[in-house]
């Protein structure tokens, strides 16, 4: 059996064009700036590290706030978002190319080159300027996730969704509900020897040369071995939930499906910040718990992985509800009101060029072999240049959707994907 199409609106729902549009590339523009600052603690190359070498221990009571609020909302909790939508998208394409008369086999093919493609981009990103590339990671899970899932019927994926949640509960859940019934906090990890994850991607290294070397590793490992060894304890379960989501057409009509997203965003956020607080509570020492807990492998920071993309998916449904109420709410939007969602979609659009846009900012800007400001910012600060980066993306491409021009790497991936004959579609739809 094969997926399903997608379903025209109803006459009479009262849905606008606008809303099956707007959703998913709000959520892409939003999902931008919560990776700008989820990625800052790793180019604070002279900061002292907590056990699990992510956020920062030093500075004012303002960096703790920020510390405090990274972990609790941001961290391992932006990637299952990016997760999510990276398996809408993929969906989108292959129901858009299957509705045109694409056979299911081209379709997969296409698929497999935009997958390919990915990998090389993200590999060339992680070499040249950050070694926490996303794109050649989920290049890889969608390589492997799109072959096998994206022809399945949706009893087999709602099949696997099932099984990929029971292997989240048993192999990462488990453990921690067993360690905190025994009283045993530090029995999974270890915090001897933990490098703050700024040596990772090579912040610190005065040499360009040598910090290349550095992410090309880091990159390396993060593509090839850490992509299929988080399909072991179920890392396709989000992805898979944008496949079925995307079948439902649920970003694109989202008044259609209130129920179901009140109580996803309503469920998820609670979850994953319930989820995050103990390690957040740790982190700026409100409660006493061993180093080996918040370690890379502890209990806290396992607990806050799982719940983690609760608050991924959670973070989907918050912005699918904006959108219904910004499209069907009875005032017309101010003109300032309507520039803004216009520009943040408009960094969705084009959110492969933005991502990639952020690391030509802050590599430069802040790593050693740059200006080298990483080593004098603490996290407040270095949370206002993530923003003011983030801006910057915003007012680029805004001026491309002012001029109906797609990003310079979508226009490269697209034509990489799909040849040099493909007919140049409206930069205003997403391909």
């Amino acid at each position: 059996m094969t997926a399903t199409t997608p379903r025209r609106t109803p006459a009479g729902t009262g849905m606008r064009a606008a809303e099956r549009a707007l959703a998913p590339d709000l959520a892409r523009g939003l999902m931008l700036l919560l990776i700008a600052a989820s990625n800052t603690a790793f180019h604070l190359w002279r900061a002292e590290h907590g056990p699990a070498g992510w956020q920062p221990v030093d500075g004012s009571w303002a960096d703790h706030a920020v510390q405090f609020t990274m972990i609790v909302a941001l961290d391992l909790r932006i990637y299952p978002l990016f997760a999510f939508l990276f398996g809408y998208g993929m969906t989108q394409v292959y129901l858009r190319q299957t509705a045109k008369g694409t056979s299911e086999r081209a379709a997969v093919g296409i698929l497999r080159r935009r997958s390919l493609w990915l990998v090389v981009i993200g590999l060339g990103h992680s070499s040249l300027l950050m070694a926490g590339d996303i794109v050649g990671y989920y290049g890889v899970l969608s390589l492997l996730l799109g072959v096998v899932f994206v022809r399945r019927s949706d009893r087999a994926l709602r099949w696997w969704i099932w099984i990929g949640a029971a292997q989240t509960v048993v192999f990462a859940g488990t453990p921690v509900v067993l360690a905190l019934l025994r009283g045993e906090l530090g029995s999974l990890g270890d915090a001897a020897g933990v490098e703050p994850g700024s040596v990772a991607y090579g912040a610190g290294e005065e040499s360009w040369l040598d910090a290349a070397r550095t992410r090309g590793g880091t990159g390396l490992f993060v593509t090839f071995a850490g992509a299929p060894l988080s399909l072991l304890a179920g890392g396709y379960l989000v992805f898979l939930l944008g496949f079925w989501a995307a079948r439902r057409r649920i970003l694109e009509e989202p008044g259609r499906h209130l129920p179901l997203l009140r109580r996803t965003a309503v469920t998820g956020v609670a979850v994953g910040w319930l989820g995050a607080l103990p390690a957040a509570l740790a982190h700026v020492g409100a409660i006493d718990v061993p180093d080996d807990a918040q370690s890379d492998e502890g209990v806290l920071m396992t607990l806050r992985d799982v719940t983690g993309n609760a608050a991924g998916v959670g973070y989907v449904a918050a912005v699918a509800l904006f959108v219904t109420w910004w499209t069907m709410r009875p005032t017309r939007p101010t003109p300032l009101g309507a520039k803004v969602v216009t520009a943040v979609a408009a960094v969705g659009k084009r959110s492969l060029s933005c991502y990639l846009a952020h690391s030509l900012l802050f590599a430069p800007l802040l790593a050693a072999w740059g200006l080298g400001l990483g080593g004098h910012l603490h996290s407040a600060t270095m949370t206002l240049v993530a923003l003011a980066v983030w801006l910057v993306t915003v007012a680029g491409a805004y001026a491309l959707e002012r001029r109906g021009r797609r990003g310079p790497v979508e226009t490269l991936l697209r034509r990489l994907t799909y040849g040099r004959t493909t007919p140049r579609a409206d930069a205003k739809v997403r391909p």
